[in-house]
Formats: structure tokens, sequence, C-alpha cells
């Protein structure tokens, strides 16, 4: 089995949902490929075996459809070249590149150029890949600062649409004078056919010379769009009006034609600013990013760009500027905004071997840090690089529109031709008024609307959800997050601050608190569990020194087992006591007490003999009651997830109003709890941190990661908490629900309009032209309906 890779490919061409759902269609085909594709976002999420079918094979496969894959071109300055050997050896390393298309170096210029698919490489990789080799490359930056391609298209399509409108308002108002030929207003001469025809001919040929385009293309690659109505409606009334000048006819359909084509380029101009505000997420959250860096070199503080920083720089932050990349703090003291991460306005206060982020900003104190991600590795990265593949995605409710589309073009020609015989030859009209319904039908059916009516909801769900610290991985999960019923939280560093401290220690005779915390500490030193740490942080503090363990093992959801000073010492629960046969009766009221105060109490014993209890308390996150009231209020069953023992867990539960409680779970037994849950019908939300909650987040219906947990955690959830804060999960699921009944608006509408168009339409209720504007505005209904995503309200 050869190697998986998965890409995203930028498709220029698509129209309407036939088209995405043709691509998708022809390419699921061939079982070495798996394709989604996302029409509002105009691309195509691609994962394929490398040994069965070649990127060019995939591209090929794009463009036989009609279609074109969109390359970008980095233009670089290369440094470190001596001879024609250098550029020779540049672009041979280059073009092996998978994604890159074409790379050509000029020596005497020192300069390179690299035709690459965006989503299938990065910049950062072409340029990592030359240093490797011995040369030094940069980005020149006329090309790093090139026109966003979206402002481009709405560039362009104001360019068609002021061409189209200049040309069609005279024969808008011709068509508008016929309606009273006794009174007319205007000139004579504007009603000649060959002005007329002078008139349309630019509209028709020029500013529609896109949709004959978009129609050929489709045509050839073996389906039909929405191109293909437009072309062929239009061009019926104009080719027919041609035929009525040489007839010298006074009566023509040139207004007919041109104002189409008019109205539907208006209606496409602001679909193509609609879309552009789909996506300001990213755009936001490209913009947060820092351009310079003051790094120390050579003893010497540099700025220099921020492309240009490495793993292991200090690099030097002042007062109100943006911390560049991420690192560590190893000198000063300062509080960050870090509310573009989380959406907390708060500053969170730093001091040395706390973790900065970049993109964040420095509110007071000057301070050092050590970077440790730069790049595509550092979290604002990654950040846009789930909101992107998550707005690229597709929602289950999707595929069923994205059916309909693929049968819906061909159906509403086939409607248009049985509409305009009937009327010729059945109901024996006039030609002129068959030709008018078989147009009107073509250019109502457009389902462009259709297609625009679930991804631009997800775009701009998604993109809301990323700017309060809420990251959907995909479109799937957005869907489904609402479809829940039941919220299992994990209790350390979920409920709970995750930072327990040591508050108890209790002693049996001979032994002293100091004594006992020495041994503790000693042996827990070689432990990574927080409440381990706990203590080892207590015993610093106290200036306790450490003495060596001679054996420790660790035994998980029980404690440890360790030989010190040649005595065996076990700490832990009273399970683990009492496997290894050691009475602690004379120290079982003090644990109940200390539990019953929602303190972790562990036994201690030496060579047998318990000798001892130390307790550690998490506290509770002050916004853990809140969230827990709110998910009640939406209905939700709510159940804390556990290692702690019985009564401790009930006394955590009960401060936070939690009724249901799973308690002396083991690690591994986190993901069989959730099967029992969804075995029993239950839809579950799975909240955790650690890495011991990943198989539970996997098996739950929808996991959902703590952003200040562990990696793990967050690569096996579906949606990632950036605020250490329960009240995500309430906003998460509100915005799931908001976003679900969005797109059910979208589509309503989108079904009604071609459900009754259509009809209306047929039996000669509709006039072409009202037709192509209710067909172009119903696109921008749609998205603007999308765009109310952004006022969400989650308090």
């Amino acid at each position: 089995m050869g190697e998986r890779n998965n890409i995203h490919l930028k498709i220029e061409g698509m129209t309407c949902a036939a088209c995405s759902s043709r691509i998708e269609k022809v390419l699921n085909k061939q079982e070495s490929i798996t394709a989604s594709v996302n029409l509002a976002m105009e691309t195509a999420t691609i994962s394929y075996n490398s040994d069965e079918i070649t990127l060019n094979n995939i591209e090929e496969k794009i463009e036989k459809l009609g279609f074109s894959v969109k390359h970008s071109k980095l233009d670089l300055d290369i440094k470190g070249m001596t001879c024609a050997a250098c550029s020779a050896r540049i672009e041979k390393v280059v073009n092996k590149l998978e994604g890159v298309t074409e790379a050509t170096v000029n020596l005497p210029l020192e300069r390179g150029t690299v035709a690459y698919l965006d989503g299938v490489i990065t910049e950062e990789e072409i340029l990592n890949r030359i240093e490797r080799i011995g040369f030094k490359a940069s980005v020149r930056r006329e090309t790093a600062e090139r026109k966003n391609s979206k402002d481009q298209e709405v560039s362009r399509q104001k360019r068609m649409f002021m061409i189209a409108l200049i040309f069609s308002v005279p024969l808008f108002l011709t068509m508008v004078d016929h309606f009273s030929p006794e009174s007319m207003i205007l000139p004579h001469w504007l009603m000649n056919g060959y002005l007329q025809w002078a008139l349309a001919t630019p509209v028709q040929f020029y500013a529609g010379l896109q949709f004959y385009r978009g129609a050929f293309k489709s045509l050839r690659g073996g389906s039909a769009n929405m191109d293909v109505l437009v072309a062929m409606g239009t061009s019926a009334a104009y080719f027919y009006s041609v035929w009525l000048v040489f007839q010298g006819e006074v009566y023509l359909f040139f207004e007919t034609s041109a104002v189409i084509i008019t109205l539907i380029l208006l209606g496409k101009l602001l679909e193509a600013r609609a879309k552009g505000r789909t996506s300001e997420a990213i755009k936001k959250l490209m913009g947060l990013q820092a351009k310079k860096a003051i790094v120390i070199r050579n003893e010497e503080e540099l700025e220099i760009a921020i492309e240009d920083v490495i793993i292991g720089d200090i690099v030097v932050v002042k007062p109100g500027e943006k911390i560049p990349v991420d690192g560590i703090v190893v000198e000063g003291f300062t509080s960050i905004d870090e509310s573009m991460l989380t959406g907390e306005s708060i500053p969170v206060d730093k001091g040395i071997n706390d973790e900065v982020i970049g993109a964040t900003i420095n509110k007071h104190g000057s301070f050092k840090f050590k970077t440790t991600k730069v790049g595509k590795e550092t979290t604002l990265a990654q950040i846009i690089k789930v909101v992107e593949e998550a707005q690229g995605s597709k929602a289950p409710i999707q595929r069923l529109v994205d059916i309909i589309s693929g049968y819906f073009v061909p159906g509403a020609v086939l409607i248009a031709i049985i509409s305009f015989f009937s009327w010729f030859f059945i109901i024996g009209s006039s030609f002129q008024e068959a030709l008018i319904n078989f147009t009107a039908v073509l250019v109502i059916a457009c389902p462009c609307a259709l297609g625009l009516a679930t991804p631009t909801s997800i775009m701009v769900g998604t993109g809301r959800g990323a700017e309060n610290g809420i990251l959907y991985k995909g479109g799937e999960h957005l869907e489904r997050a609402h479809k829940t019923d039941t919220v299992v939280l994990d209790k350390t560093g979920t409920i709970t601050k995750g930072e327990p401290e040591l508050t108890d220690i209790f002693t049996t005779e001979g032994w002293v608190r100091s004594k006992l915390l020495h041994l503790v500490a000693s042996i827990e030193k070689g432990s990574e569990h927080p409440l381990g740490q706990a203590i080892v942080k207590a015993a610093k503090e106290k200036n306790i020194s450490f003495d060596p363990v001679e054996h420790f093992e660790a035994i998980p959801g029980h404690g440890i087992k360790a030989t010190f000073k040649g005595e065996e010492v076990l700490i832990g629960t009273r399970k683990l006591l009492l496997d290894n046969q050691v009475n602690f009766e004379i120290l079982e009221q003090e644990m109940i007490s200390l539990e019953s105060n929602g303190k972790t109490a562990m036994l201690v014993s030496v060579s047998g003999r318990a000798v001892g209890v130390i307790a550690v308390a998490d506290n509770v996150k002050e916004s853990s009651k809140e969230a827990v009231d709110q998910l009640k209020e939406m209905g939700y069953t709510v159940i804390m997830l556990t290692g702690d023992n019985k009564r401790t867990a009930h006394a955590i539960a009960k401060q936070i109003g939690i009724d249901h409680v799973f308690s002396e779970v083991l690690p591994e037994e986190k993901a069989f709890k959730i099967k029992e849950l969804k075995d029993t019908g239950k839809k579950v939300i799975m909240v955790g941190d650690g890495i011991n909650d990943a198989p539970a987040l996997v098996l739950a219906d929808i996991g959902m990661a703590i952003g200040t947990g562990t990696d793990v955690a967050m690569e096996a959830s579906d949606i990632t908490l950036m605020r250490g804060d329960l009240r995500s999960i309430p906003e998460a699921i509100k915005l799931s629900r908001a976003t679900m009944k969005n797109i059910k608006q979208n589509l309503f509408w989108a079904f009604v309009y071609n459900s009754i168009g259509l009809p209306i339409a047929a039996v000669g209720l509709l006039a072409p032209w009202i037709a192509g504007a209710a067909m172009a505005f119903s696109s921008v209904s749609v998205v603007s309906n999308s765009l109310r995503l952004k006022r969400v309200k989650f308090k």
C-alpha cells in the first residue's frame, strides 16, 4: 500500500453546484482517490495513493472536465550561486518537488521563479529545500505583497458589469418604451435594429464571454452547469433577434439577452464581494502576525524579518509589541493580551518558563524568550490551517444537495425544451412567445443558490468560532455538535485548573510531617503526574532536599510503588495498599474527612506499615459551575469522569452542580465509559485535556479538547476550545445550532426559488429579464443570510 497524500487544490471555473459535484463524482470514481469539492471556497480536498496515481494525473482529470487548477507564482532572490552548475542544480532539485510545476533560475540576476500548486507545497518548503542544497533564498517583497485573488475577482466582475450596464441601459429603456407604443417618448432612431444589434453584441460576446467559456468547458467535460443555461437562454434571444433584423422586424429581443447578462453579472459582483467577507476570519488571523522580530545574535540586538527567525533564537519583546513566534520566557515578567487566541480579554501574567504565543500582544514589561516554534509550526499557523481546512470541508447535509444539483441542470434543460414545444406546437403560440418562455425557464433554473447554501454558512460559522477561540476541524463536526444530548467532563485540567496544591499532611506515631514530605517528594520527583508535581513543588518551597530512589514503578490509576533507602514504599489509593496487604484502618477517618472536602488523599506505607496521609486539592475553575448550569438549561445531561474515589468525586461534582459521576475510572477505562453511554443511545460530547483522554475523545460523537491541554488530546479531538474555560462548550453547541439553522434557511429559500420559479416560467408568467434578476439575487441573498452568523451572540 503506497503512501496517502492529502492536498488542497484551488480550482478555477466552477460556477454552480453542478460543477463541484461533477468534479467530485469523476475523481471519486478512481479507487485511489477520495475527493471533496467546496464551491464557495473554490477548493478541492483530495486524498490519494501516490503509488497508483500522480498529482499530474489528478490535474489532467480536472482540466478534462473543463476546469483549471490554480497555480501560484513565487519570485525569489537567490544568493550563493557562482556558476551555471549552481542554477541548474537548483532548478533540478526544485522541479522534483511534489506540487512544483516549473522552476527557472536566472544566474546573472540571482533570481528565480517557481510555479507551484498552493495547497500541495508551501513557500516555506520551497525555500527550505533550496537552503538545504547550500543556497540562500528569500521571497521578493513585491511578490509577497501581491494583490489578493478575491479582490482581483471583484475588480474583474465590476469591470464586466459596468461595460454590460453601459450598453444595456439604452436597450432596457427601449423595452420600457415599447410597453406603450402610442406614447413613445424616446427618439425613433433608438428603435433601429442595427443599432440595437451593435449595442447588444459587446454585452453578449465580451461581458458575457465568461458564460460561453464556462459552458464550452462544462459540455466538453460531459456535464452541464449554470453557464450552459445562461449561454443557451441568452444566445437564443440574441440570434433570433439577429434573424429578425434581417427580416426587417421592429420588435426585437436584444434587450432580453443583454439585460439578463447584466443582471447576472451584478449578482456575480455582489456575490464575489460577499464571498470575500465570508473568509474575513482567515484574513484577520493572517493579519495578526508580526512582521519583524528583535533577536540577540553574537550579543547584539538585530531586527530581522519574522521569516528569518529560527528555533533557539533569543527574542526581545518590548511593551506594546506583538510577540513574533512561539517560545518560552527566559528573562523578565509581563502580562500578555491573548484575546486573539482565546477570545479572553483579560491579560495573562507570564514569568520565567511560561509559554508565550506568536501574535499575542505584550502589554507591560519587557522580556526575553527562547523560540520553540516558527513558521508553519506556530500556534497561529496551526489555527489558520485548522480553520482553512474546516472552511474547505463539506458537511454531510451538502452531499444531498450535490446529488440533486447533478441532475438539476439537465432536468431544467429538458423542462425548457418541453415548454418550448408545448407553447409552439400544442398551444399554437408564436415562435417569439415560445422562445421567451424557453429562455425564462433556462435562466430561472440556475442552481447557484443551491451550491452556495451550505459552504458559505460553514465558512462563516467556523470563522466566527475561530474568533472566539473555538476551532472546528471540519464542517461535519460543526453540523453534528448540536445533535448531542450528553456532555462528559474529565475532571483534572478540565473542570479543575489542573494545578493542584499540597493542602494536608497527617502522620502516624513515629513520623513527623517534614520527614513524610521528604520521603514522598523524593519519590514523586520521578513522576509526571500533576498530584506528584504539586508535592514536589511544596517540598521545594520548604527547602526540603531530595534523595535518590532505587526503584520507581507507576501503577496507573492506583499510585506508585518504589524502593527508597532499602525500604518498599507505597503511595496511592486504598486499593493499592489492600493489594499489597497493608492495614490502613488507623488512617481511614482522616481519609474520609479529607475526601469529603473534595481533596485527593493519598495513603503512604513504608515496609508494609501505613505511616500517613498526604492530601492535594485541585481547585475548580471559576467558570465551571456557570458552564454546567448553561448546559443543563439547554437540556444536556452532564457527567463527570475521574479517577478519584467516589467520595472526593461527588464532593467536587456537588460544588458545580453535576448530578452524575463516574469515579475511580482508570485511564484505559475512559473510552469504555463513553462506549457504554453510546450503547444506551446517548449522543456524547467528551471534553478532556490529557493524553489519557485521547481514546475517549476519538470514540465520542464529538470530542472537545481544552486548548490549554496536551497536543495529543487536541489532535484526537473534533473541536478544540482554545480557552481553558468550560463556557466554550455551550458556545460551541449554540454556534452549531445557529449554523445549521442558517443552512436550512438557505436551502429552503434556494429550493423554494427554483421550485416556484420553474413552473411559473414554463407557463409563461415570467419575463426572461425578471428571471435573470431573480436568479442573480437568489445567490446574493443566500450569501448575505450566511453572513448573519457573524452576529451570533454567545452570552
